[in-house]
């Protein structure tokens, strides 16, 4: 049985939290340059411009892409040949947190009660944490720093399975057409299919942590990803709004196993900055 510290994985987590709030992955980068050299609308090129420049910015200055820091999402695969000391993983995490978020400078947005007192943490915690048991002895920790104007634009709907692909299509691209510029487009789409209420709302947000434009793994809902993605980008939104074919970057699908009477269906948006990070320890 192999042992890690709380403090070992505290460590980690302050150090990812400051990282994904000042770089965005190569993969986001290289998604928003491209989306330069397709987008049709000259405003839609400037302000794609605009949008590069500013994670440019970023990375020199050692800033923050954007104000909005995030809520702190962690999906977790812990070895079940893995023991953990000095603390539990919950502690563990939200003190990396709180570390990282002071040291970094970031924004700190949570308030403890949602609907009366609505005070500020002041550090940032809790966490949203996910954990999965898997096989081994390594742990996977994934992390993103979710912002509140695209989380607001996220819905779950109880579709029939008689709706099928058409109405499950339609249910994506007018949630999505309602948003407008919202979430911060160009967006990334994330669609949960399946499962119950919760799950299909967490497959949603799940899909938001594969490199922008990494395809399903299963051809037909690669292939459902891409018509979704070019029906959302006909609707001719834009960048920021502004109008063009770069609405969207990239559509993720995420399935789980249905009821034999139901079709859960959910979006998780993230604005242009979809930033998160992976590690393995």
């Amino acid at each position: 049985m192999r042992e890690i510290a709380a403090s070992t994985i505290s460590d980690h987590v302050a150090e990812m939290c400051e990282e994904a709030n000042i770089y965005l992955g190569e993969e986001e980068f290289q998604a928003l340059k491209d989306a330069l050299e397709t987008e049709e609308s000259p405003t839609g090129r400037e302000v794609l411009k605009q949008l590069i420049e500013n994670v440019e910015i970023a990375r020199n200055e050692q800033i923050p892409i954007c104000q909005d820091t995030g809520f702190a999402v962690f999906f977790v695969e812990w070895g079940q040949e893995l023991h953990l000391t000095g603390g539990t993983l919950e502690e563990a995490i939200n003190a990396g947190v709180r570390r990282g978020y002071d040291e970094g400078y970031l924004r700190k947005s949570i308030v403890d009660d949602p609907l009366y007192d609505r005070k500020n943490t002041g550090d940032n915690t809790p966490a949203v944490i996910y954990t999965d048991i898997v096989p081994g002895d390594k742990v996977k920790i994934a992390f993103a720093p979710k912002g509140g104007g695209s989380e607001n634009m996220s819905t779950v709907k109880m579709l029939k399975p008689s709706d099928g692909e058409d109405g499950l299509v339609d249910f994506v691209v007018n949630h999505v057409k309602a948003a407008g510029p919202n979430p911060c487009p160009p967006i990334v789409v994330g669609v949960g299919i399946g499962g119950t209420f919760d799950k299909v709302a967490v497959q949603a947000k799940k899909a938001l942590f594969r490199p922008v434009g990494t395809p399903h793994a299963d051809s037909r809902f690669a292939a459902l990803e891409k018509k979704i993605l070019n029906k959302i980008n006909d609707l001719g939104v834009g960048p920021q709004g502004f109008g063009g074919r770069t609405f969207a970057l990239a559509v993720h699908i995420e399935t789980y196993p249905s009821h034999i009477a139901s079709m859960a269906a959910a979006v998780n948006i993230n604005c242009h900055a979809c930033r998160h990070l992976e590690r393995t320890l």
